[in-house]
């Protein structure tokens, strides 16, 4: 199985690589694309405004919590039989989206589509890294890191324009429904021509621990998207205070299962690499803030500034531009300077923050033309570091651990932007309604600045113990 994979003539893989990557760019499309339709979503379900941070940070949980048990499905039954399965799930829980009849509903199909996302997403890499063993290999992963970049700006663009369309007056629901006939074609596709990977049957799973670790993020994470709506009742403190017991006891019983010579879901040994927990800590916040920067300033953009759902997507345009052209920059200039350029780029994502803060604080209101310009700066910024930030905080991890490294990087970036989006998110809405809108973007901004200040102080910090050059 293993030689026919490797062995594939030349333009079948490319086509494969045409098959999974659509699959990972329909996954990031789905993380942005509900951000346009939050007003007619809110109106149509008469759903809270946490109801609606819930929407776009659970999908983030259940794929985060099962990232890793996806991976090691794939290891077992083969990549190919778990992407199908994946495939098919989201585009099933996709329909389920479309259908929902209020907001508790809406959550929980989400929830599904990011568990089922876990299963399909793992298996692009896997099958990549088995494709293209040769020359052409970082060809394909370049054209799979544009991707990444063009999925967010996409979804943008995507919702506004289903929203504003209103095919068959299915209005928000589109954008949700149009997962169907993509999914089914990569579905047909992926059955006729992606090829089996080896399994490694010896590969196991730990389901408890995934539950467990859901359990422990949703009671922290939860709590942070409704705790406004009770007033921030004594009780919600105690259901917070028992996720981070849940969370270290999920440590506890990782640390329990390797030594009964179990494969727990994360390598305990990483945690004990100062390097690589200082680079983990930068990867926490800099998606903390960047996955809440477009929640807060597409709810300005909409909700203040009154710009309809399609111009407000299009404003995303010129970042993702930047963005792709900084990652194809950013490669080459990481391999000369090391984490230097993931720090500049922190550094010009401020600048681009500030500049989006101070378009915003002296004009009233700001066209969407003017802030797509002050957004380039961000997404430049943003591209500078997002594409070697993954090989610069892997690079102090052992070969043994490559595989668990990534998979807790995975898991870190997303329960970030889920937490990103629910603290906020939460600030966001308390300060709008109790000042403006304008008052809440401006204090999101700042804080969204900080934490990114901060991911480039823990970079410095990893950068002074690790051998990355300079």
């Amino acid at each position: 199985m293993h030689q026919t994979l490797a062995a594939a003539d030349s333009s079948r893989r490319w086509r494969v690589l045409a098959i999974v990557v659509a699959a990972q760019f329909m996954f990031g499309v789905d993380s942005f694309i509900v951000n346009v339709a939050i007003p007619t979503i809110s109106t149509e379900l008469n759903a809270s405004s946490s109801q609606i941070e819930a929407v776009i940070a659970i999908y983030l949980i259940g794929y985060a919590t099962l990232i890793v048990t996806g991976g090691r499905l794939g290891d077992i039954y083969g990549t190919k039989t778990v992407f199908l399965a994946g495939v098919f799930g989201f585009t099933l829980t996709s329909l389920w989206c479309g259908l929902a009849q209020s907001g508790p509903e809406l959550i929980l199909a989400r929830l599904a589509q990011g568990a089922t996302a876990a299963l399909m997403v793992p298996q692009v890499l896997a099958t990549l890294h088995v494709l293209f063993p040769d020359a052409d290999r970082a060809k394909a992963f370049a054209i799979y890191g544009i991707v990444l970049g063009l999925a967010g700006a996409a979804g943008f663009a995507l919702g506004g324009l289903l929203v504003t369309l209103d095919l068959g007056g299915y209005g928000w629901r589109s954008i949700f429904f149009v997962n169907i006939p993509v999914g089914l074609v990569i579905l047909a596709a992926a059955a006729w021509v992606v090829p089996q990977a080896p399994r490694r049957p010896a590969t196991r799973l730990d389901l408890p621990g995934a539950v467990i670790l859901f359990t422990g993020l949703l009671c922290v994470i939860g709590p942070l998207l409704f705790g406004r709506e009770v007033d921030w009742a004594g009780w919600i403190w105690l259901v917070i205070a028992g996720g981070v017991a849940i969370v270290l006891l999920f440590l506890r019983y990782e640390r329990a299962l390797a030594a009964r010579g179990g494969m727990p879901l994360i390598d305990l040994g990483l945690l004990a690499d100062p390097a690589f927990m200082r680079g983990l800590g930068a990867v926490f916040l800099f998606f903390f803030a960047n996955q809440s920067f477009y929640l807060v300033v597409t709810l300005y953009m909409q909700m203040v500034l009154k710009i309809p759902p399609l111009p407000a997507g299009l404003v995303f345009l010129p970042l993702a531009l930047a963005f792709v052209i900084a990652s194809r920059h950013s490669g080459a200039r990481a391999r000369r300077r090391g984490t230097l350029v993931l720090i500049e780029g922190c550094l010009l994502q401020i600048a681009g923050l500030a500049l989006v803060a101070l378009t915003v604080a002296l004009i009233a209101a700001p066209t969407p033309f003017m802030l797509a310009l002050a957004l380039i700066v961000v997404g430049y910024g943003q591209g500078l570091v997002m594409a070697p930030l993954s090989g610069a905080v892997l690079s102090t991890v052992q070969a043994t651990s490559a595989g668990s490294g990534a998979g807790l990087y995975g898991t870190t970036t997303q329960i970030s932007s889920a937490a990103g989006i629910a603290a906020i998110g939460s600030i966001y809405f308390a300060l709008a309604e109790a000042s403006s809108g304008r008052f809440a973007l401006l204090v999101a901004l700042a804080l969204i600045a900080g934490s990114v200040a901060g991911s480039a102080i823990l970079l410095r910090w990893m950068r002074r113990a690790t051998l990355v050059p300079s």
